[in-house]
């Protein structure tokens, strides 16, 4: 029954003003607002366009952000696993000493790999008779036995020959454009060559292939070739010395914390290049990169929420008369404000809900999926010649995930804010004179 208040208002079976904000009487009528009628449908129209712009909008968000974050931390395991965090290079004079400078530089806290190296450029040829340039690297074979993104990955073969300083070893994607297999010969020509009457003779050398190793990224398997660091230093005219000696440390974040420590350690002139010097470029820009797709994705759901805005205005004018029956009722204008609220609100939640789990299943499945399109189209997608890895990585972030969630959330919630207030505005007494 209705009854009036102290106010002079109406009450009806309590829940009225007397009740509180959010009430079950505003969530009901919030409630049948969002379901479907006939008469209604084009509105129904564009709240499922919000809700789907919304769901698509953190969906892709969620996934493009996981698939970035998973390509920069494969390609930082990918160039840390095989190039030092810090590169150390002589300034006085060419490293002769370097098994003791590698011990010394081995007993600093926090280095956890010290490896001499001998690095020189070839054009490499096997039995498909076109050559290929190639890098080789000469390391000793206990610590190549220490790089287990090498070590672990011998695809062919195994790594005795190379540990008896025989044999070399092979990146994948180059034995395979060379044509050749564990066991093979690989001929190797440097342009460092001998030094004659007649000028310099390109050195000329044939090297059994002790196994082939495949690391997951295109660009070193397709161009490394790990030799014994004796062998290499007679290849490469560097007969007892190295050019740089490189450390792996246990944090490749503090490296800047290590330089004294390694300065102190070596005793004389040296030059020291870290991880984040040699590859700062490339990794800026995947930084901007991400920064830019967050910002141009973001768009979608600003414009889902925009749909949001014209669907509650609408609706606004089409419930125009129950607004005023709900206000010469009893209903305050902040209860109206607060149904039209929720009820816009209620499509971005749910969407935004929504996106989270499409986007999470996506994720969980990206390799899958590409698979799948893959052969759906008939074309290589995500082709590892131009982006280095043999997978589709995704790797999902807590902190991004939520501000993801919580700028959907916003965006839908301010969209809301104006028809809301517009519809606790409305005039009873002008909207049931034009009824």
């Amino acid at each position: 029954m209705a009854s009036v208040t102290a106010e002079g208002q109406t009450n009806i079976e309590g829940r009225g003003p007397s009740a509180g904000p959010f009430s079950a009487f505003e969530r009901m009528v919030a409630w049948r607002y969002l379901r479907s009628r006939r008469k209604e449908a084009f509105i129904s129209v564009i709240a499922g366009f919000s809700f789907i712009g919304i769901m698509l909008g953190v969906a892709t968000l969620i996934i493009v952000m996981a698939v970035m974050n998973g390509f920069r931390t494969e390609l930082i395991s990918r160039i840390l696993g095989i190039n030092g965090h810090m590169i150390v290079q002589p300034v006085d004079g060419p490293f002769t000493d370097y098994a003791d400078l590698t011990a010394k530089f081995q007993g600093v806290p926090g280095v956890r790999i010290a490896l001499p190296l001998v690095e020189g450029q070839t054009l490499a040829s096997g039995r498909a008779g076109a050559g290929s340039g190639a890098l080789v690297r000469g390391v000793r074979p206990e610590d190549l036995e220490k790089l287990s993104e090498v070590a672990t990955n011998i695809r062919q073969g195994d790594i005795i020959g190379f540990a008896s300083g025989q044999g070399v070893l092979v990146g994948s994607r180059l034995a395979a454009s060379l044509g050749i297999t564990a066991g093979d010969d690989i001929t190797l020509i440097s342009p460092e060559g001998d030094v004659t009457p007649m000028g310099v003779n390109p050195r000329v050398k044939s090297y059994p292939v002790s196994g082939v190793f495949e690391i997951g990224m295109s660009e070193y398997d397709a161009t490394m070739i790990f030799m014994p660091l004796e062998e290499a230093q007679l290849y490469f005219n560097a007969d007892g010395l190295v050019q740089s000696i490189e450390l792996f440390v246990n944090d490749p974040e503090g490296v800047d914390g290590l330089r004294p420590l390694v300065e102190a350690a070596a005793g004389r002139q040296i030059h020291i290049t870290d991880w984040r010097q040699r590859n700062q470029t490339f990794f800026s820009a995947l930084q901007v990169e991400r920064n830019v797709m967050f910002m141009i994705l973001t768009l979608i759901v600003l414009v889902a929420a925009l749909n949001i805005i014209s669907g509650l205005i609408m609706l606004v004018k089409d419930k125009g008369s129950d607004i005023a029956i709900l206000r010469t009722m009893g209903a305050s204008s902040g209860a109206v404000m607060r149904i039209f609220f929720m009820t816009g609100a209620a499509i971005g939640t749910v969407g935004t809900l929504a996106g989270v789990v499409l986007g999470v299943i996506v994720c969980l499945n990206i390799e899958s999926i590409r698979q799948f399109f893959s052969w759906l189209s008939g074309t290589v997608l995500f082709d590892p010649e131009l982006y280095f890895l043999s997978q589709l990585p995704a790797e999902m972030s807590f902190s991004e995930t939520l501000s993801v969630v919580l700028m959907a959330l916003t965006l839908s919630f301010i969209a809301t804010i104006f028809p809301a207030w517009r519809a606790s505005r409305l005039d009873p007494v002008q909207a049931l004179r034009y009824e």
